[in-house]
């Protein structure tokens, strides 16, 4: 029972030792209950200890340097302090960005893009059956389609491919810019 308790005394360390988890994987956690113990001095490791350490308890050196910075740094809100104070750092909110796409934008770009394909079905159901297959093989299709394989298939000339994709692209352009 002993080991049960604490087993489970070291998970709830674990999981509150920091709002985000410090310690997730077997060699992390042996770190985080040990590394405090190795330290000989305040401050970082130099390379010397790190590879002692790391030699000590079977982990990689990289695993090491990592814990140790994760050990050392300390939490910082993402909002402002209820307090204000002007001497306070300004909190990540202020100055963090996201240069990912706006979701209103990424709408947007959605309802657009639906648009131009409702568009252009319209626009190739209005064209006959040879017209939309040369414009489907022409432009697409994944492997396009030459005017001379368009020619072979139909048989008419190449030039006579190049009218009709020519006349079925205006009349299409002119459904995109009703």
């Amino acid at each position: 029972a002993v080991h049960w308790i604490r087993a489970e005394m070291h998970e709830f360390i674990l999981r509150n030792w920091r709002i985000v988890k410090v310690a997730t994987t077997k060699a992390q956690r042996k770190l985080f209950f040990n590394l405090r113990k190795s330290k000989k001095r305040l401050g970082w490791m130099n390379m010397e200890e790190v590879r002692e350490v790391a030699k000590d308890l079977g982990v990689p050196e990289a695993t090491v340097l990592e814990m140790e910075s994760r050990l050392s740094g300390r939490d910082v809100g993402f909002d402002a302090p209820a307090e204000a104070d002007d001497n306070a750092p300004p909190a990540p909110v202020a100055y963090l960005e996201d240069h990912g796409a706006d979701p209103y934008l990424q709408l947007a770009d959605a309802d657009q893009e639906e648009h131009q394909l409702d568009t252009l079905q319209h626009a190739l159901a209005k064209l006959d059956e040879r017209t939309r297959d040369i414009i489907r093989r022409r432009w697409l299709a994944e492997d396009k389609a030459t005017l001379q394989d368009l020619a072979d298939d139909y048989g008419v000339s190449a030039e006579r491919i190049r009218q009709l994709e020519a006349s079925a692209m205006k009349k299409m352009r002119g459904a995109f810019a009703a």
